[in-house]
């Protein structure tokens, strides 16, 4: 029978929701943290001179963003953090993940594997990971993490994103996810739409409902309780190399459109991921959903990588005297992408040292 199937206990529904809807308190948003070594590497080299990607240089790099003020914690509830550096202490020996905890920000983790070709295809992925999940949800959980990521990516092209990839990876992030409530843990569920390309915003919306119309359809499959479940979501924008440029009014709209067509209103928010955009549109495009008149029954907030670091990374360049300014131009950021989370940014009114900078990089071979 399809009714024949069981809620999570209340305890674990009560404890899932309060930490889904901490990650997305009014004026608050999630840092992703969750670079792996290579991407790292990549920064570093953009960013600095000489600066070497040892696993020091990356603890180092990731202590200046959890030791800045205490005030971080009024813009940021959350950090997804990768493998290593959730285990990492600051030169003072103090974890990581007590530094967060001191600034009311909840410790998360990435839990996905990267990213394998997926057979049949035009040069679509899938996302490994599975099979060990909840061995590791249940050490996570115990290591102070309570929520997690798991991102699926999908292109646009020529006949794609694929029925096939569609399904496939929708399957996976419901797998996921349930795993993860399993274990306590608040499942960050991110299917990606790449800007990669040349689409114009209207292909960009059409992928965008097909994709999130077939992950809610796995999630309620797998009887994923949507309260304590937050969506990672693309902003619907034109592709990168298209001609056709779109306002951040266009894109709030066809964004805020595509979400009241395909996510249910239970889901306890959405955290955008900025997909390339500088610092500056990625908070203006914010701003722009949160100020769009139509329905918008989650709150719609951050969740930002590179749009909140490019700053703090280009003023620290690898120097221990550069902390301060560097912890200063990540505040900022932070700042900005909170009051834009609630429709009050200015746009241009929080400078920073390289806000109008493309985060904008060459996509990935599967």
């Amino acid at each position: 029978m399809p009714t024949n199937f069981n809620y999570p206990p209340p305890e674990l529904r009560k404890e899932l929701q309060q930490i889904a809807d901490a990650l997305v308190a009014p004026g608050k948003g999630i840092l992703a943290a969750d670079e792996g070594p290579p991407t790292l590497a990549a920064r570093f080299a953009n960013a600095t001179t000489g600066f070497e990607n040892t696993e020091d240089n990356r603890r180092r790099y990731r202590q200046l963003l959890f030791t800045t003020d205490l005030s971080i914690g009024d813009y940021v509830a959350g950090v997804i953090l990768t493998h290593e550096t959730l285990y990492q202490k600051a030169d003072d020996g103090t974890p990581f993940v007590e530094l967060l905890r001191k600034r009311n920000i909840i410790p998360g983790i990435n839990l996905d594997k990267g990213h394998v070709q997926l057979f049949g295809t035009e040069n679509e992925c899938t996302t490994q990971g599975l099979d060990d999940l909840a061995k590791r949800c249940e050490q996570y959980k115990k290591d102070g993490c309570h929520f997690a990521k798991w991102r699926c990516a999908l292109r646009i092209g020529r006949g794609t994103p694929s029925s096939l990839a569609v399904k496939e990876n929708a399957n996976v992030l419901a797998r996921y996810a349930s795993i993860c409530q399993a274990n306590g843990i608040v499942p960050i569920v991110e299917p990606e739409v790449e800007p990669y390309g040349d689409h114009d915003l209207e292909t960009c919306q059409k992928a965008t409902e097909t994709v999130l119309a077939a992950v809610y359809k796995a999630l309620n499959d797998h009887h994923v309780f949507l309260e304590g479940t937050v969506l990672k979501a693309n902003m619907v924008t034109p592709g990168e190399s298209s001609s056709k440029k779109s306002s951040p009014e266009e894109i709030a709209r066809a964004t805020v459109t595509a979400l009241n067509r395909t996510v249910p209103a239970a889901v306890a928010g959405i955290a955008f991921l900025s997909g390339g955009q500088s610092e500056e549109e990625s908070s203006v495009n914010l701003n722009a959903i949160n100020k769009f008149p139509g329905k918008k029954p989650w709150p719609l907030t951050f969740s930002y990588g590179r749009a909140l670091q490019t700053s703090a990374m280009r003023a620290w360049s690898g120097k221990s005297e550069n902390v301060a300014a560097a912890q200063e131009e990540f505040k900022k950021r932070a700042k900005a992408n909170s009051l834009a989370s609630q429709g009050k940014y200015v746009p241009g009114s929080i400078k920073s040292l390289a806000a109008s900078k493309t985060s904008f990089v060459f996509p990935p071979a599967y």
